[in-house]
């Protein structure tokens, strides 16, 4: 049976006690009704997972009894960066859930002319930690002991003026540009670019040439943003990734 995996924000020693965070406790001792004994797999990002057994169980607090811990590398040797316009709703917990899953190392949310959604101070902070707790979440269930990293919204025209030009490895996707491109890396870092809904202005391409993006398509047909992001990750893991058949 496959076990439980629990993410902890703190260090992990064997022999020690750690408190499962709220959300966690309360979905371990409520809906999958744990048990004192109960084994449990945890981990904190660092590269390792450690044995875990439920410690106390007192309402929705639980703790947990650490165990001997290993390394388990799961991450993709492409090292994908993934620059995302925010999309409208709720579509960014999708693409953040997925690009987790599918081995993105960084996500970088960035503001178009054409994007939709506008953030102010405040509200930024706010979707961050959600999108990070989607994360860990995705994380928890894909088998991934280290977290992607997840900057804060910004501009797109600041994060290209402050990135480094001339890196290989780096794709704008366009609906008008097909083929996609031909070449990846075997191994990172890649950095990708999806667009908002109506893609990017032609000077925001131009900034994107000017940083080293090459502009690269993903089939004929135009696809959502959600869609996009997911399905350029995909096609770059199983060209250079860690998805080969």
């Amino acid at each position: 049976m496959r076990l439980t995996r629990v993410y902890v924000d703190a260090a992990l020693s064997p022999g020690g006690t750690v408190a499962l965070p709220p959300d966690t406790a309360s979905h371990l001792a409520k809906v999958l009704r744990a048990r004192t004994g109960d084994e449990i797999v945890l981990f904190n990002g660092d590269g390792r997972e450690f044995d875990g057994r439920v410690d106390t169980v007192r309402g929705s607090r639980v703790t947990a009894a650490v165990g001997d811990g290993r390394e388990v590398d799961r991450e993709s040797p492409l090292r994908i960066t993934l620059v995302q316009c925010l999309p409208r709703g709720d579509r960014m917990d999708l693409i953040v859930q997925k690009a987790t899953e599918l081995g993105v190392s960084r996500i970088v949310p960035v503001l178009s002319q054409r994007s939709v959604v506008r953030l102010d101070k405040s509200q930024t902070e706010s979707k961050i930690a959600h999108w990070r707790a989607v994360a860990v979440s995705a994380c928890e269930q894909c088998g991934r002991n280290r977290l992607p990293a997840i900057d804060s919204a910004q501009p797109l025209l600041n994060y290209l003026g402050g990135s480094p030009s001339g890196s290989p490895g780096r794709w704008v996707f366009e609906p008008d540009s097909y083929p996609p491109a031909q070449g990846v890396a075997a191994t990172g870092p890649v950095e990708i670019a999806i667009g908002p809904e109506g893609g990017f202005a032609p000077d925001e391409l131009e900034a994107f040439r000017v940083a080293g993006f090459a502009q690269a398509g993903l089939g004929p047909r135009i696809l959502r943003a959600e869609t996009a992001a997911i399905a350029a990750v995909v096609w770059l893991q199983a060209r250079g990734g860690d998805m080969q058949c």
